[in-house]
């Protein structure tokens, strides 16, 4: 689970990288075709990995440990103009809430979980390891959707 967990940081890098080269009203932009914009697929990838992998799973009851729940989590859109503490807040979020997951995954937090079916991807997650692996895949595609909200807004 290593290389995993090394992987979704690298793409949590990479989606960084990405945030760093736009201004905050690019990032708040909503490109025509989209419901949403670039810091808010940010943000939804940092809070559905922990809802993921506490929430769902069983591990933990209440999404109040999980900062940013109610702005990104599954089904909610931008409502407000994300400002630059928020952005940066939740680019150290990215990274510290993954070093989080490892160590808890090393001390066997999530030996036994309570499987359940995503909607995204339709496939029931029985153990933390499919969990990790969906979100590296989770986080993919959100990123895919920031890279293509970002051609749309550096072509107007």
């Amino acid at each position: 689970m290593e290389n995993v967990l090394n992987f979704i940081k690298d793409e949590r890098r990479a989606f960084i990288e990405l945030i760093d080269g736009l201004t905050v009203d690019q990032l708040n932009e909503v490109p025509a075709g989209f419901n949403n914009n670039i810091i808010w697929n940010f943000g939804h990838i940092v809070v559905t990995t922990q809802a993921l992998s506490y929430l769902r799973t069983g591990v933990r009851t209440d999404a109040s440990f999980i900062k940013y729940f109610s702005a990104y989590a599954k089904g909610t859109k931008p409502t407000y103009a994300v400002d630059a503490e928020e952005i940066a807040e939740l680019k150290g979020l990215a990274l510290q809430t993954i070093d989080q997951l490892a160590a808890d995954y090393q001390a066997g937090v999530f030996a036994e979980i309570q499987p359940f079916a995503t909607d995204t991807f339709k496939a029931t997650l029985s153990t933390i390891e499919d969990v990790l692996i969906t979100t590296a895949g989770h986080d993919t595609i959100h990123y895919g959707y920031a890279m293509a909200q970002k051609r749309i807004i550096n072509n107007k």
